[in-house]
């Protein structure tokens, strides 16, 4: 498998997470937020509960897997080395948390899903959140649709500042987020077709008919949706889907069939060339990398498509 050492998350983020993550940092309520969390919410509990109630992946436990997931890590230079829980669950799944201590969890029902290599993608995927330092983001974001949808308003008095707009920056946030992290397991695997095998076999794969999937059909799949805009109508109801308008909840992640075009676009690109020939940006930390603070043009443009966009929302939900 291809090696990155000293490679900067900068060398392979998708710009439209870049843009994003400016814009939610720029939107107002987000510094308050932030400093709200710090003081509530950190790490260690989530760490120590993963301890008690899952099973922690070393040497001697899980060994194949172990082994699969370290060399994940040297191939995108991640350190320290985050901790790999598996947790008892059927839905095939997986997300990383933790910045001080990293730790990624997978579900049982991933394992049993997906093939070593499959495996590999999901492990590159979850580590190139790490290596950009999503994770803060994305307990951040987490956090809020609790507060949200479970907390009072009385609540550690945060009730007032988790406005709609911060909640529909996090979430375009974390869409965007996604893009990176496969392009980054593209770059560990260097296999467009595991890349997009994964992505199939978790939008709607079975352990019992497996042999019915068609990845060539999938690919065509994925370009028929992209001819859907085409239609002005299709990309609002597209946008209605994914910004939780009507009966359906936001999204936190793209459409795996989307996923798909962004994919393809940047497998196809000098960009990746480039990096796998290894000509990239290095970092001299070679762990993960400070997100960016500074709110620049582009950034201050997509805050106010942002309170563009909630004002829609806004008078969508009233008519």
């Amino acid at each position: 498998m291809p090696r990155y050492p000293g490679i900067s998350s900068e060398a392979f983020r998708h710009p439209l997470d870049l843009q994003a993550e400016q814009a939610l940092r720029a939107v107002p309520g987000f510094d308050l937020f932030a400093s709200k969390f710090v003081e509530y919410v950190y790490e260690r509990p989530e760490f120590i509960y993963n301890m008690g109630n899952c099973i922690q992946v070393g040497p001697r436990q899980y060994a194949n897997l172990h082994s699969i997931f370290r060399e994940a890590i040297a191939d995108l230079d991640v350190h320290s080395e985050p901790t790999l829980f598996v947790t008892q669950n059927p839905a095939a799944n997986s997300y990383a948390l933790g910045q001080e201590r990293p730790f990624i969890i997978i579900t049982s029902g991933a394992l049993d899903l997906l093939t070593d290599e499959e495996l590999r993608v999901v492990f590159a995927h979850e580590l190139g959140h790490i290596k950009c330092g999503h994770t803060t983001l994305i307990q951040m974001a987490l956090w809020a649709m609790n507060v949200v949808s479970r907390i009072s308003d009385a609540t550690l008095g945060i009730g007032g500042f988790v406005s709609s707009g911060l909640l529909y920056a996090f979430f375009e946030w974390r869409r965007k987020a996604e893009l990176t992290s496969d392009r980054a397991a593209l770059l560990v695997t260097d296999s467009l077709d595991d890349v997009l095998g994964t992505m199939m076999k978790l939008a709607g794969g079975s352990i019992t008919r497996m042999h019915e999937l068609s990845l060539t059909e999938f690919k065509r799949q994925a370009q028929s949706y992209q001819e859907l805009d085409r239609e002005n109508l299709n990309q609002i109801y597209k946008f209605m889907l994914y910004n939780g308008i009507g009966s359906r909840a936001m999204l936190s992640h793209p459409f795996p069939i989307e996923r798909v075009h962004y994919i393809q676009q940047w497998a196809s690109s000098e960009e990746y060339q480039k990096i796998k020939n290894g000509t990239y940006q290095h970092t001299n930390s070679g762990a993960v990398d400070t997100p960016p603070t500074s709110a620049t043009s582009e950034a201050e443009r997509l805050r106010q498509q942002i309170e563009d966009l909630q004002s829609q929302i806004d008078r969508l939900k009233r008519s």
